[in-house]
């Protein structure tokens, strides 16, 4: 299948599946982004910080590419 410019679309069934596990994903990375918050407020000794630190910038970095496939797809369906 290809759209007006002669791209390869996604078809239509698939995309929405994607649909479906990005919004699924967007779920589960908002449940460990408010944990991460709430693990924040804590107090951390250095070595606990340092891991809350990484945990967050593992979970933003998802959440990057989680936008960045649900804008593929809207762009490509």
């Amino acid at each position: 299948m290809t759209d007006a410019t002669g791209s390869a679309s996604i078809p239509l069934e698939q995309a929405e599946k994607i649909r479906v596990f990005s919004h699924d994903l967007s779920n589960a990375l908002e449940i460990i982004i408010q944990t991460s918050y709430l693990i924040g407020l804590l107090p951390l000794d250095e070595n606990g910080r340092q891991w809350r630190q990484m945990l967050d910038q593992g979970v933003q970095q998802a959440a990057k590419i989680n936008r960045d496939l649900r804008d593929y797809v809207h762009k490509n369906s």
